[in-house]
């Protein structure tokens, strides 16, 4: 079998595509989303179908390295869509069609939640996405059904919700991810729309970034930047100001999620197949 080394370039950065990474012992789930907390730990999200398929883990714990840890949530989330590790290390997973974002322990304790499970539009309705920003604030896409975005307090206060749908500014098709910038931006992947949306904190539209096709998730680093993953498909690094810094192709026919390591690297959740991919840094 041939063996190839795969280099991709985001601006000026090179990246070596390792794939798959890490492993985990069968289950009859799909990859979604992964997350980093700040061990380095990897958390993968595996999505089931949880009317005909077994009850299988559908959280995967992995260390830096990409080495199997422990598994849990398969009787605590019934449809994964996304996760996010937040400062103190907690897990908050959406499961999409029981309307909640479950807060659990590294371990897959249930420490509480967002939503009331099993009841549409208290508030959710399909909820997709969820981020904790620097500022303690928390920011659920709403994106299935409502069209919205839904704010709370650090403490799980219902604060302001805000869009419906459409194609104006502030107005969403399928708002499918979000992400929050250390500098007060509030950056929401509009899918169907074809376009990302900035707002500030309290939901005032900024800004508008096109240049998409079908764009799927998003992660920001440090530096103010967001990787958005469309279905083209690509991987593009966007500004703070919104101009591309670049654009590659590191997936085979898509990423339906994808997060930052602490040494540079980037992980691509990839549903098919199902798999994560890693982008190594090159010196």
């Amino acid at each position: 079998m041939p063996t190839h080394e795969l280099v991709v370039a985001l601006g000026d950065t090179r990246y070596r595509v390792e794939r798959p990474f890490g492993s985990w012992p069968q289950n009859s789930g799909f990859v979604t989303d992964v997350t980093v907390d700040g061990r380095g730990h990897v958390f993968v999200m595996l999505r089931h179908d949880p009317l005909t398929q077994a009850s299988d883990p559908r959280v995967i714990e992995l260390d830096p390295d990409g080495h199997y840890l422990d598994g849990w949530g398969g009787h605590l989330i019934a449809d994964s869509h996304m996760l996010t590790a937040d400062a103190q290390g907690r897990l908050l997973c959406v499961d999409r069609d029981m309307h909640e974002v479950i807060i659990c322990s590294p371990s897959g304790e249930r420490l509480g939640a967002l939503g009331a499970r099993g009841e549409p539009l208290s508030p959710f309705n399909h909820p997709t996405d969820v981020h904790v920003s620097a500022w303690g604030d928390i920011y659920v896409a709403d994106g299935y059904a409502a069209s919205r975005v839904h704010r709370f307090s650090a403490y799980g206060v219902h604060m302001q919700s805000w869009g419906r749908q459409g194609r104006g500014e502030g107005q969403f098709g399928w708002p499918h991810a979000i992400w929050t910038h250390n500098d007060g931006r509030v950056v929401v992947v509009d899918r169907t729309n074809d376009r990302v949306q900035v707002f500030d904190p309290d939901g005032n539209h900024l800004q508008s970034w096109t240049h998409f096709h079908q764009p799927v998730a998003i992660w920001g680093d440090a530096e103010g930047n967001s990787y958005v993953t469309d279905l083209i498909p690509s991987l593009q690094k966007i500004g703070p100001a919104g101009e591309r810094l670049g654009r590659c192709r590191p997936m085979l026919n898509g990423a339906h999620g994808l997060f930052g390591m602490g040494n540079g690297d980037i992980l691509l959740a990839e549903s098919n197949p199902s798999r994560l991919t890693r982008l190594i840094l090159l010196p």
